[in-house]
């Protein structure tokens, strides 16, 4: 991030790190409670500290995403043990290496929706990610092979995760709380695309669609590649049948197959705004 203008006469917080450094060794200045507030990492950990820490999750990648100019993203969710075509023979199972053409899929969309996003200079319809493998190292890879920027957005994981190689360094960001890591993904959400996946994957997927059945978030293009998987994952059908959703939900959502399908939906919705 870079620094702005200030518009008073103050000394900075930066400055002032750095000048306690300075400050002689005493009993005094060793103690805990000496050290600056916001300096403080033992203090800044704890637990009445967690309200703080939610507002600068979400302060900076918002902070980050205004600087670079970036007005809207496309988000997409998916497993991230979906191997790329190329490694399909390292898949854990036969399924598995069957899903490889969602990569391949998911990095076609991507590649195509990044050229669109080049001609407003990056600030329109950047990629949006989990940071991570499979189909998040799709989308991420996509937009790099046609020059442009793409954003993951990682998690602290119990097992070592590193962001994909795709992903724009400084748009790679990491968080602690996976609610304020949800928030980022669909702040800027002009469309959501949802691939094949676990856990994960469905839990993004339904928190979304909730959100835009709920009222509490505007409907936007919301796309499941795969039909197959999707209605042999989930029986759609039975939920509306059973009364559990609305018959009409079932529209929040469209199944599409090909990248090419979803742009057209994408494009179409956009032409029923205007």
């Amino acid at each position: 991030m870079k620094d702005e203008p200030r518009s008073h006469p103050f000394r900075d917080s930066v400055e002032d790190i750095a000048a306690a450094k300075r400050i002689p060794d005493t009993p005094q200045t060793r103690a805990p409670a000496y050290r600056l507030a916001f300096a403080d990492r033992d203090f800044m950990t704890r637990d009445e500290l967690r309200p703080v820490r939610l507002q600068l999750e979400l302060l900076k990648p918002q902070l980050i995403m205004d600087e670079r100019g970036i007005e809207s993203t496309i988000v997409m969710f998916g497993g991230a043990r979906i191997p790329a075509p190329e490694h399909r023979d390292t898949a854990r199972t036969k399924t598995l290496a069957g899903l490889s053409h969602y990569y391949e899929e998911a990095r076609r969309f991507a590649k195509i929706m990044t050229e669109r996003s080049l001609e407003t200079y990056g600030r329109e319809n950047v990629i949006c990610t989990g940071g991570g493998p499979g189909v998040m190292e799709a989308g991420n890879r996509g937009a790099s092979e046609a020059g442009g920027q793409s954003i993951g957005l990682n998690i602290v994981l119990p097992h070592e995760q590193a962001p994909n190689a795709f992903v724009t360094p400084d748009l790679s960001f990491n968080f602690h709380y996976f609610a304020i890591r949800k928030m980022h993904f669909l702040m800027r959400a002009r469309a959501v695309c949802v691939f094949p996946g676990g856990f994960g994957t469905m839990d993004e997927m339904f928190e979304s669609l909730t959100l835009i059945q709920t009222g509490r978030m505007k409907p936007i293009p919301f796309l499941l590649f795969g039909r197959e998987w999707w209605e042999k994952v989930v029986n759609w059908q039975h939920l509306a049948d059973a009364g559990v959703i609305a018959p009409e939900d079932l529209s929040l959502f469209a199944m599409v197959e090909t990248a090419e399908e979803a742009l057209a939906v994408i494009d179409g919705w956009g032409a029923e705004a205007r």
